[in-house]
């Protein structure tokens, strides 16, 4: 009967079911550091009432994860200028501004002129182990550019938020 509630609510939320495997922490480490992200940010509420108040605190959470907070695993950039396709001109832009900096004060680079950053081309989620024979077609790798199947999958799992009411207080 719990699990019916659950696959409902999911439907409302609009949340794609996940078929990780139960009782593994590490099995999608992009949700995983969302869900710390949440868990640990200054904002996050002490004690969560109901589900209205777990959606009125995530989504403007969620606003401003996907379009101000920069990540470091996508070159400190937000996960909407990648998704969005704008990475490689903000990339640009930002080492045409290093650049400029480097003309001006080449003393201050030690290391040289600085490099232009670039997204790393796969990301894998557990990637299998490649054994010389094995082809790249046959790996199970994920674009770096997820679709928005994926996107929505990284979503808060508003379950976990209210079992760890209780050690949060």
């Amino acid at each position: 009967m719990r699990s019916k509630l659950l696959s409902q609510l999911l439907a409302e939320l609009d949340v794609t079911k996940s078929f990780s495997r139960p009782h593994t922490s590490n099995d999608n480490p992009f949700s995983e550091s969302h869900f710390k992200t949440l868990k640990y940010h200054p904002g996050f509420p002490r004690k969560l009432q109901n589900l209205a108040d777990g959606l009125a605190h995530c989504r403007p959470f969620f606003r401003w994860y996907n379009e101000e907070h920069h990540h470091s695993g996508i070159e400190l950039l937000t996960p909407n200028d990648v998704h969005m396709g704008r990475a490689d001109a903000v990339l640009k832009r930002r080492h045409d501004v290093v650049m400029a900096a480097y003309h001006a004060h080449p003393e201050r680079f030690v290391h040289g002129p600085p490099r232009l950053r670039q997204l790393a081309p796969v990301v894998a989620i557990n990637p299998p182990a490649q054994p010389a024979s094995t082809t790249e077609a046959d790996t199970t790798l994920l674009p770096a550019k997820p679709d928005s199947s994926t996107t929505m999958t990284m979503e808060v799992d508003l379950r976990r938020a209210f079992s760890t009411q209780d050690s949060v207080q």
